[in-house]
């Protein structure tokens, strides 16, 4: 089924103009001592109904609505006046094209209004500028607008662009602490390896298995560090060459899937009812592919809290053979109208742009929108890999 060539605000705008210039007929022609017409009231409800299409079709609309416009002028006895209905036409078309149409249209406009208005009774200096700088100023506060949505719209795409890399500089951040934590392990135990080798050969074997483990870990996650790097250019906090000797103890590594049940009580105790399942056979994770649980779930959530209002809330990860599925979804009132481009609906702000660099990051994807029957949802798609360092 083809959608609507309007929608129920060019609905409201049409009635709402229609019948704006039906008051103005009725009480102008009271107090000019006119008659008043069933067939003006009819032509000027016919001239409202082109603007149920202006934004689409804007210069044809403004082309029919003059064209009734002027029928109802040479028609009907009336006083001088610029109608609600050409002035939205005008604006629409000022607005939606080119700044030769506008220019154009606004001309048009005005010399339109003035000819049918004066016929039979003369052109006057009164009716010229009333005729004129009507729809004038209609085009300057049209340009105005249309300017104004320019400058928020660029503003928009330049807040989406920062968060994002912001969000890619955190995941490198994030990302080198856990490469950072494997490198540290592997030092420890290659000193381990070595203090211990002659004497005890299965503490020398059990620290190289380790050694392996680690470094192929870290070398898997130092190619995505790179990836994130090679998209937003930016020294990796840390040492380099003639840094102090390796810690005492390996550095703490990021939250992951463990963590969790941490953020569902913290939840909790915010006020929000909130409850964590697994579905299938849990089985570790990467640290990278952990944490951007860790990220989903404590993003999906903060966004429950800010706009769902009075809801319960539900952190479900369901383990497939080749995929984990993370759900994060409420049962409230949702979130705010709006959406940047390329987002969901609902609460898809600049968290979830930055949760979906990290989903991308894995080859995942991730989507948020409301539910069909209320509520909200956070689904995340994570690839899953049987390796031997999981």
């Amino acid at each position: 089924m083809d959608k609507a060539p309007w929608t129920r605000s060019d609905a409201l705008v049409a009635v709402g103009v229609a019948a704006v210039d039906l008051l103005g007929y009725s009480l102008g022609n009271s107090r000019e001592g006119l008659p008043v017409s069933v067939s003006g009231y009819l032509l000027l409800m016919l001239a409202a109904v082109p603007l149920l299409v202006r934004r689409r079709w804007p210069v044809p609309v403004l082309g029919a609505v003059l064209l009734v416009s002027a029928g109802f002028d040479l028609s009907v006895p009336q006083p001088t006046h610029f109608g609600a209905v050409p002035a939205v036409a005008l604006y629409s078309a000022v607005r939606f094209c080119r700044p030769a149409v506008g220019v154009a249209a606004t001309a048009g406009t005005a010399l339109a209004t003035t000819l049918t208005q004066t016929q039979g009774r003369g052109l006057t200096w009164p009716d010229a500028l009333t005729n004129s700088v009507a729809p004038a100023l209609v085009a300057v506060v049209a340009v105005a607008v249309r300017r104004w949505q320019q400058q928020l719209e660029a503003n928009r795409r330049l807040l989406a662009e920062r968060a994002v890399a912001e969000e890619r500089r955190r995941i490198a951040r994030e990302l080198h602490d856990i490469v950072a934590h494997h490198i540290t392990t592997m030092q420890l135990m290659a000193g381990g390896a070595r203090a211990n080798l002659g004497r005890d050969p299965d503490v020398v074997w059990e620290a190289l298995v380790t050694l392996e483990s680690s470094g192929r870990l870290a070398l898997r996650e130092m190619r995505q560090l790179l990836d994130v790097l090679r998209a937003d250019d930016e020294p990796v906090p840390g040492g380099g060459p003639g840094s102090p000797a390796a810690p005492q103890a390996p550095e703490a590594p990021q939250p992951g899937v463990g963590e969790l049940g941490r953020l569902v009580e913290d939840s909790v105790r915010a006020g929000l009812p909130t409850d964590l399942r697994v579905v299938g056979e849990a089985r570790p994770l990467e640290p990278t592919l952990g944490l951007t649980v860790f990220r989903i779930v404590q993003e999906g959530l903060t966004n429950t809290r800010k706009h769902a209002g009075r809801a319960r809330a539900v952190v479900e990860l369901t383990y497939r053979p080749d995929e984990l599925l993370v759900e994060v979804r409420d049962d409230g009132a949702g979130g705010p109208a709006a959406a940047p481009p390329g987002g969901a609906a609902g609460r898809a702000g600049y968290g979830l742009l930055g949760m979906r660099e990290r989903v991308a990051l894995h080859g995942g994807s991730l989507t948020a929108g409301p539910l069909p029957a209320g509520g909200y949802l956070v689904c995340g798609r994570l690839p899953l890999e049987t390796t031997p360092t999981a």
